[in-house]
Order: structure tokens, then C-alpha cells, then sequence
């Protein structure tokens, strides 16, 4: 059992971050992540690309070049991998957090898949990407239905039906019907998301006005069948031929993860994790949360360019107590 003063859970750009910040305070760290490096942006879509600049998405003082204004998925790979080495950051991949234990004697067992830590301290960077929102209806775990979209190439000549509305849904809406896709939006509000990219909300509009995609709005899937799907529309139920399903409905963190650690959750819609926004400590001293977990279900809220102050606030306040 190796002893640090800190473990940080999760890879991703936030940890990172805070790797390179206790890095710099001479803190011996750890950062854990049960996937490669940034996991969730290697999940992301192949060809996406991000939102923000890149200098919005830079972290440790390394430069991110980009070709264009803003930069793809590929670029933000290499960007990270170069980080990573440029700090030797000390990171053990593919290895999955069992449990993180807060003991009498102050300190934090953590055990992985494949070793165990005693830590003063610990840091949750764990996003929320990797739990899809299930939409829990009959067919749901069927092979033909996905809860994440990574190419438009498979769906080529298929009846693709999408699940969602918001920017992932419309993204791979898009996408697959220019690739080939008889695609069909199932909509649970009135319209497409107010949220969705404004240079991409007329695109899909236009594309709904014009029949070239499918939308059924104020309406949900009840039933996915092998060759089908099951519809309540403001209509009645109607049964659509449907070769493959896109449940794009968002994702969440893992909620029964904070719980086993003790960390309370707001009662609320919002579900977001309780902690203290000077520090980002949660009610369970010397553990702290950063990035988009901070957000609970409010998945909008929180991003690489906002979030990454989270790794200085939290190193700081680690500090300052010692």
C-alpha cells in the first residue's frame, strides 16, 4: 500500500490540471483514471469539434495550437498527450477506483483495480460522460441501440432513429443524414433545444422544414423492437421501421460512487454534490471535487475554460492548511 498526499480520480483535463498543480506545490500525487488518457474526450464523436478556442482548453502554462479557430477532437488529443508528457505527470491508466474510505486516523484508503493508497487528501475529477441517462423502456439494452454516437458511417441506408434534441442529438442528426441515414428525431419537448449551437440550430430546422430529417415532436419512445420502434405521439402510437436507435439523452456523475464516500447530494432536480465553492471541499473534509462533476444533472454548466481555476483554488486551499 503506497502512501501519497494526494490521489486524484479521473484524467481528464481537470486532473490533469490538478496533478500539475500539486506538482508544482512538491506534493506527491497520484492521478487514477479507469480509461486512456482524457477518456471522455476519446469518446467524443470523431470528427467533432470543441466549442471553445484553444487557448480556452489550455492547462500547465503548454501551448494548444490549433489549425482553425476552434479545435477538433484529434487536436485535443495530442494536446492533452503533450501535456502530460511535457509535465512526466504521474498517471495510472486503465485502472478502475473501487472505493475511497475515510478512516479514523484522517486519511483515505483508496483501492483500484490494481493496487491500494493511503492519501491526506483526494480529488474527484470524474466528469459525468461515462453514465448515460437510461431511458428505461423495453428494448433499451437491444444491440442495435447506442447511447453514444461516434460516426455517421454505419447508419449509411439504415432507419436511424435519434432520441434527443439537445446539441449531440442534432449534432449526429445532421451528420448521418448527410452521410446516407433515413433519419428520425424523436423529440420529448416542442421544438429543437434552445441550448443547441446557435450556427447549427437553423441547419437542423431548415432540414425538419424541409422533410430531409424527420421530427416528431412532444413525443417518446415506449418500446424499441428489432425491426421497429413504439411512438406515443400527441396522436396516439404509431410503430416506425427502425433498423437502429441513437438514445442521445445526456449523461450524469456517478451519484452512487459520491454516496459511497459519504458525500451528500442536494435533494433537488439539480442533484448537484454538496461543497464549499471557496474550496471546492465537499462536507467530507480533505475531499474535494473539480470540473463538470461540480454540476451534478446540470451538465451545461461547467466546462474546460470555467473549470479549470478548480485545480488552483483546491491546491491552494491544500496548502495553506499544512
Amino acid at each position: 500500500m503506497k502512501t501519497v498526499d494526494l490521489v486524484i480520480v479521473g484524467a481528464g483535463p481537470i486532473g490533469l490540471a490538478c496533478g500539475i498543480e500539486a506538482q508544482k506545490k512538491g506534493l506527491e500525487y497520484v492521478i487514477i483514471d479507469k480509461g486512456p488518457l482524457v477518456n471522455s474526450l476519446y469518446n467524443y464523436p470523431l470528427g467533432m469539434t470543441f466549442f471553445s478556442t484553444s487557448d480556452k482548453l489550455e492547462i500547465g502554462g503548454v501551448p494548444f495550437i490549433s489549425h482553425n479557430h476552434k479545435p477538433t477532437r484529434s487536436e485535443a488529443l495530442e494536446y492533452y498527450r503533450r501535456v502530460a508528457q511535457s509535465w512526466k505527470l504521474n498517471t495510472r491508466l486503465y485502472e478502475s477506483v473501487k472505493s475511497v474510505e475515510k478512516r479514523e486516523d484522517d486519511l483515505f484508503y483508496v483501492k483500484t483495480s490494481k493496487s491500494s493508497f493511503v492519501a491526506s487528501k483526494v480529488i474527484l475529477a470524474t466528469g459525468f460522460y461515462d453514465i448515460p441517462h437510461q431511458v428505461g423502456i423495453p428494448g433499451e439494452h437491444l444491440p442495435k441501440v447506442a447511447h453514444y454516437y461516434r460516426e455517421a458511417h454505419p447508419y449509411y441506408g439504415q432507419k436511424l432513429a435519434i432520441i434527443g434534441a439537445m446539441n449531440s442529438a442534432v449534432d449526429a442528426a445532421l451528420e448521418c443524414y448527410r452521410k446516407g441515414a433515413d433519419v428520425t428525431m424523436i423529440v420529448r419537448g416542442s421544438e429543437i433545444g434552445e441550448r443547441v449551437k446557435y450556427w447549427v440550430k437553423p441547419d437542423v430546422e431548415n432540414r425538419i422544414k424541409e422533410g430531409s430529417i424527420r421530427a416528431i415532436f412532444n413525443s417518446s419512445v415506449s418500446e424499441i423492437r428489432e425491426e421497429s420502434i413504439v411512438v406515443q405521439t400527441p396522436d396516439g402510437t404509431t410503430e416506425l421501421p427502425n433498423d437502429f436507435v441513437l438514445a442521445l439523452t445526456g449523461y450524469e456523475p456517478n451519484y452512487q460512487f459520491l454516496r459511497a464516500m459519504g458525500i451528500d447530494i442536494a435533494d433537488d432536480e439539480k442533484r448537484k454534490p454538496v461543497y464549499n465553492p471557496d474550496s471546492m471541499e465537499t462536507n467530507v473534509p480533505g475531499l474535494y471535487l473539480a470540473g463538470v462533476i461540480c454540476g451534478g444533472m446540470e451538465t451545461n454548466k461547467w466546462f474546460i475554460e470555467n473549470s479549470r481555476v478548480h485545480a488552483d483554488v483546491i491546491i491552494d486551499h491544500i496548502t495553506a492548511a499544512e
